[in-house]
């Protein structure tokens, strides 16, 4: 109620100081102008009369006079008389007032249709004790997974054979249970299924197994899977993951970016486009998280009162169209040792941090330029679990996978 009388007031009083001066008798002077005028000329046509009297001027002269003189009294005359009319005045003054009117009625139409009347004030400190309450009481992994289910899932295109050999890993490895190996194969295969909460599962299995030697690599894997798995948001346990990979790496990108990524999802968007910011700043253009970063902080930063524009980046590592085109020219020894140490690179880098859909396309385009065609479809399999419901990305990487040979 408060914000309804201070804004009313506000309006009356800037339409009252658009209307005043209309309201002000603006023509009083006009008219003493006009009525001291006529009175001076009344006073020549009798010193006229006088005079001619005296004998000062002579008939012809005095009547010359006479008319010049009572012409222009008639002229000061008629314009007092228009000065005092009041009928334009009167219209001129409702017309403005039915606009002041108009344009308070308009202003308030306008805010109870775009804004929000009954919103509460929301001060700084209490918008950070919300997020803080948010965050304390969102769902847990297993709740967002079960949730996540049910959410439409895209179809893999992969082969019956493959298939078949991630059922067998399913069979075997959970009767070995202290087999590192295969609790790392089996973690990476469901996730290319798009089986993230299978993937997030044997993941952990493998993070507890290690222990204190876990390497930072694994647990950056468990918090995409759990993240994946909950269909983007992050949970506690995704949350924990992340802040143990920050305790031994301060500038890790993948945590940096989940917890950024917690931080928007609890509105509290000032946080979460710091730590985007430095998820870009230090990382390189070909990491996931840092291209998952890029196409978040921007809102992030308008969400915090904060002008930001994302730099340019540069151009994209790996083997180009053409170096490819060229070793498909060479010998098979040179073209074994030209192909195989860039792609050597470039699969290690995608597996360890990830990377952006033409990176993907071009790595399955050079294996399939040296044929090795296993490889090729493992990555394309994968692509699809990475890239769901990504479909620009996954039309750029099958046309890659069909030129390989391993899709359709």
């Amino acid at each position: 109620m408060f914000f309804w009388i201070i804004s009313m007031s506000l309006a009356v009083i800037a339409t009252v100081s658009l209307l005043l001066p209309l309201f002000r008798n603006t023509r009083t002077a006009a008219t003493e102008d006009a009525v001291s005028e006529v009175d001076i000329y009344r006073e020549q046509l009798a010193e006229v009369e006088r005079d001619l009297e005296r004998g000062v001027l002579d008939t012809a002269e005095a009547e010359r006079t006479r008319t010049e003189i009572a012409r222009r009294l008639l002229a000061a005359d008629k314009a007092g008389s228009q000065q005092t009319g009041d009928a334009p005045l009167l219209a001129s003054r409702m017309t403005s007032a039915l606009f002041g009117v108009v344009v308070v009625a308009l202003s308030a139409g306008l805010y109870l249709y775009v804004g929000a009347p009954g919103a509460q004030d929301l001060p700084l400190k209490a918008r950070i004790a919300a997020g803080d309450d948010i965050r304390a009481n969102r769902m847990s992994q297993a709740e967002a997974e079960e949730l996540a289910q049910a959410m439409p899932r895209p179809e893999i295109d992969a082969p019956a054979d493959y298939l078949e050999m991630v059922q067998q890993l399913r069979d075997i490895v959970p009767t070995r249970p202290d087999d590192q190996a295969g609790w790392r194969l089996l973690a990476r295969h469901e996730a290319a299924l798009t089986n993230y909460a299978a993937a997030a599962a044997a993941q952990a299995h493998l993070v507890d197994l290690v222990g204190a030697q876990v390497q930072i690599t694994d647990l950056e894997r468990l918090a995409d899977y759990m993240v994946a798995a909950t269909a983007g948001l992050v949970t506690p346990e995704a949350e924990a993951v992340s802040r143990q990979i920050l305790e031994r790496d301060t500038d890790n990108i993948a945590a940096r970016y989940y917890l950024g990524l917690l931080y928007a999802q609890t509105d509290r968007p000032d946080v979460a486009f710091r730590l985007w910011k430095q998820v870009i700043d230090n990382g390189t253009p070909e990491q996931i998280h840092v291209e998952l970063a890029k196409g978040q902080i921007e809102d992030a930063a308008w969400r915090a009162g904060v002008e930001y524009e994302l730099p340019r980046t540069a151009a994209l590592p790996g083997p180009t169209a053409d170096q490819i085109e060229d070793a498909a020219n060479m010998s098979a020894e040179d073209q074994g040792n030209m192909i195989q140490g860039m792609v050597g690179r470039l699969m290690d880098r995608l597996a360890n941090e990830g990377g952006t859909p033409e990176e993907w396309a071009r790595l399955i385009n050079a294996l399939g330029v040296i044929g090795d065609t296993d490889r090729a479809l493992a990555i394309w399999t994968e692509a699809q679990g990475v890239f769901a419901g990504n479909t620009e990305a996954l039309t750029q990487i099958r046309a890659a996978a069909q030129s390989a040979g391993v899709a359709q």
